[in-house]
């Protein structure tokens, strides 16, 4: 499933071809995708303006100048398609490749720019585990999937102090807590195994334990937390750096799996300086765990 820097990416792609544009038609090829499609969804938003491509955790937002908002989720094979007069673009950095075959395409923004452009903007998904819903501005953040999202981990918010407010008395395996949508939005399997080594933290230690008796972060929680914002910072930004190139690009550019240091590399040996140790595998919660037992403790 792409995780939150392939998202952003995403709506980093999307945000120049579709803010300041009209939704002239929306083409519905399907009546649902994982669900049902929102009643009502073209007469929503059709004639109207977007006026923002968001971003909430994995979930993307187009904002219209009516209010409505629409939620898109891309599950485990979705992904968006720009064409124009210029050709194809795939906005997004993505570990395994995205379908373009059209028995794939669901639904077809087709849009007017600020200028006149006409572009159509197309979400293709395979296996159709992705989403959409519609919300209004004034009642997104109560939305049946974002209420109970926890912290973004982008910019500074995540520090040592707030990340030990989360992580306190927690029993669960410091993995598992991460993963938890509640406490930290966004945050996903692979990069919650780089952050970890990063830190030098194992998977399975107690969450709690990065946390003093009297709430305060031990230096090894002030390290995950700059590990984190790290790690999801460097994913945007390898994404980000092919972005000049999508109006002729095929997405192939910028992963950040080539910077992976642990993630996938089992049986190789560790990357920290004079770790010597080896990257093992293990099954943590139904999904693979990178780590190094030797340094990650």
């Amino acid at each position: 499933m792409p995780e939150l820097p392939e998202v952003e990416t995403v709506r980093r792609g999307l945000a120049p071809a579709m803010e300041g544009a009209r939704l002239d038609r929306l083409e519905l090829r399907r009546p649902d995708l994982r669900f049902p499609l929102p009643a009502g969804l073209s007469t929503a938003i059709e004639g109207r303006t977007v006026t923002a491509i968001g971003r909430r955790a994995k979930y993307l937002t187009m904002h219209f100048d009516n209010g409505a908002v629409l939620i898109s989720h891309l599950g485990m094979s979705g992904s968006y398609r720009i064409a124009d007069e210029d050709g194809d673009a795939l906005p997004g950095a993505f570990r395994h490749a995205r379908s373009k075959a059209e028995a794939h395409d669901h639904l077809v923004f087709h849009l007017t720019g600020p200028d006149g452009t006409r572009r159509a903007i197309t979400y293709n998904d395979p296996r159709r585990f992705g989403f959409v819903d519609l919300d209004r501005v004034e009642t997104l953040a109560d939305n049946r999937y974002l209420r109970e999202l926890g912290l973004e981990p982008t910019g500074n918010a995540l520090d040592g102090d707030h990340l030990a407010l989360l992580l306190a008395g927690r029993a669960a395996p410091l993995k598992a807590a991460l993963l938890d949508q509640r406490l930290i939005a966004g945050l996903g399997n692979i990069y919650v195994c780089e952050a970890l080594w990063r830190a030098r933290l194992s998977p399975r230690r107690r969450a709690g334990t990065l946390v003093t008796r009297a709430g305060r972060p031990t230096a090894r929680c002030t390290a995950l937390a700059d590990a984190i914002r790290a790690v999801i910072a460097e994913a945007i930004a390898a994404g980000g750096s092919s972005l000049r190139d999508y109006s002729r690009t095929d997405g192939s550019l910028g992963y950040f799996q080539h910077s992976f240091a642990v993630y996938g590399r089992e049986g190789e040996p560790c990357r920290h300086d004079g770790c010597g140790g080896t990257i093992r595998r293990f099954v943590q919660s139904g999904r693979s765990t990178f780590h190094c037992p030797a340094c990650q403790r």
